[in-house]
Order: structure tokens, then sequence, then C-alpha cells
């Protein structure tokens, strides 16, 4: 994030997919409160990403319109930054459609990538749930109950994919075999569990490498159940997913040239 944001910058849009009727607070409200308390200068707003175009107007389509509307015509309005850590495909294509038929000059942020910040977000969301031992900034002692551990991740293979950097990035931490698998996808949980089991593991935690509003608790449950794997929570409001989120919207302000009204959206 600049030390110090232009006159008129464009917002910074919190885009939630799949949420529920309560799917703006909780998570997506704390990391909001924490963005606008470190950037007092920055318009940080909250959308659903709404498929439906049933005019709500915490929808996507509604929260560009109006985040033009307070901008000078043809100037950047706003950052999106899908509420994902993993790609998630069909998120950023309603994103997409969302820009193109608001008439915003939007551009997209992401956050997910494969460095160290989520690796040890997991690492302190296992110990603080005692499945993993806690690093030496956070000093305390905790008895681990798990011998490997499996990454849950939303959004198909893609997810799986750049998760599984992560994992090995959580591996080095740890020195326990870590896994990335899906939720609605291969490789499942199940056929992570398979393999952990035939490297000899016997206690699998389960890591849920999500925010939270993208993922269906339920199916985090169910998942863990399944494979009789205990779960830390997911990585929410966690500081390093905060730092991921300004880092995002700081990126494409800085690629941002002074633009007129022929400025185009970029993609994700």
């Amino acid at each position: 994030m600049p030390a110090s944001l232009p006159e008129g910058a464009p917002a910074l849009v919190l885009a939630v997919p799949d949420a529920g009727a309560a799917g703006l607070a909780g998570v997506t409200a704390e990391i909001a409160t924490v963005l606008r308390v470190d950037n007092p200068a920055l318009d940080v707003r909250t959308a659903r990403i709404d498929q439906g175009g049933r005019g709500d107007p915490a929808g996507i389509r509604a929260v560009l319109a109006d985040a033009a509307a307070r901008r000078p015509a043809g100037s950047p309005s706003a950052v999106v930054i899908p509420q994902v850590v993993t790609p998630h495909p069909a998120s950023f294509q309603a994103v997409r459609e969302a820009i193109a038929t608001s008439g915003a000059n939007a551009y997209i942020g992401e956050v997910f990538n494969t460095n160290a910040l989520l690796a040890e977000a997991l690492h302190h969301r296992l110990a603080d749930a005692g499945l993993a031992r806690a690093d030496r900034v956070r000093m305390f002692s905790i008895t681990t109950s798990a011998d490997g551990i499996i990454l849950a991740t939303v959004g198909g293979q893609e997810a799986v994919g750049t998760a599984s950097v992560t994992a090995f990035l959580l591996a080095a931490r740890l020195a326990l075999p870590v896994m990335a698998a899906s939720l609605d996808a291969k490789p499942s949980i199940e056929d992570a569990a398979v393999q952990l089991d035939s490297m000899g593991v016997t206690r699998i935690a389960l890591a849920p490498c999500v925010i939270g509003p993208e993922a269906d608790p339920a199916a985090i449950e169910e998942a863990a159940a399944v494979i009789g794997a205990k779960c830390c929570a997911p990585l929410g409001a966690h500081g390093n997913v905060v730092k991921l989120i300004s880092t995002a919207y700081g990126q494409v302000l800085n690629q941002l040239k002074p633009s007129g009204p022929d400025a185009s959206v970029s993609p994700p």
C-alpha cells in the first residue's frame, strides 16, 4: 500500500463469492475494518459477487456503479479484490462480467500467491488449534496432535496447484508432510488422506486454505469427519491475509497511469 494515496484514489472493493445473508458480516467486515484503520484515506467497500443481477445494493454491480458515480468520469473508480487465496475461476469471471455491465473503470487484484505469508498464517491457525507446534515468534509451547496436514481448497484443480506450493512451504516450517486437496474437485480430501496413510501418517489435520466465506463450513466439517481428521479454523482476518489484500491493491495502483475515458479494464 502506498504511504500516501492520491486524491480520488480508487475504492478497494472486497468481493465475496457465495456469501449468504450474513456473508458481508463476520470475517469480511473484520478485514474491512482493519484496512480502514490502517489506511484512513482509503475508501473500503464490501460486495457480494452477485451473478443473478437481482439489484442487491450490496451486489458487486451496484457497489461498482456507486464507486464510479463518486469519481470523475474516466478515472479509475475501483480495485476489486475477490476474497480468495487460491484461483477461483467462477468468481473472477463473475467480477469481469460485473465490471463490464456496471460501466465502471475498475481493475481486478489478486491476493493468492505462493509466498510464505499464507504458509505462516496456516501455521498459526494450526498451532492455535493444537495441531502443530507454534513458531518461535509466537513463543508458546503446545502439544501437537497431528503428523500430517491436508490443505483444503475450493476453486478446482487450479486452486490445488497453487496451494501445493504453499503446502511445500508449510511442510518446511512444520517438518511434516503437507498435501493440498480440493473440497470441490480432484484430488479430493479423501485422495490426499489415502496418500498420507500410505506414507505412514496416522494423525491427519485439515487446514482450510480459505479466508472463510468462499467455502461451505459444513463441507469442511464433513470432509474432516470422513477422514477422521481434526480441523483448524480458516485463515479469516489473519494479519497476513490483510497484508496480501493491501499488497494486491497497491500493486494495481502502482501500475495505473493517468487515464482518460478510453482507459480499459485490466484482466485478473
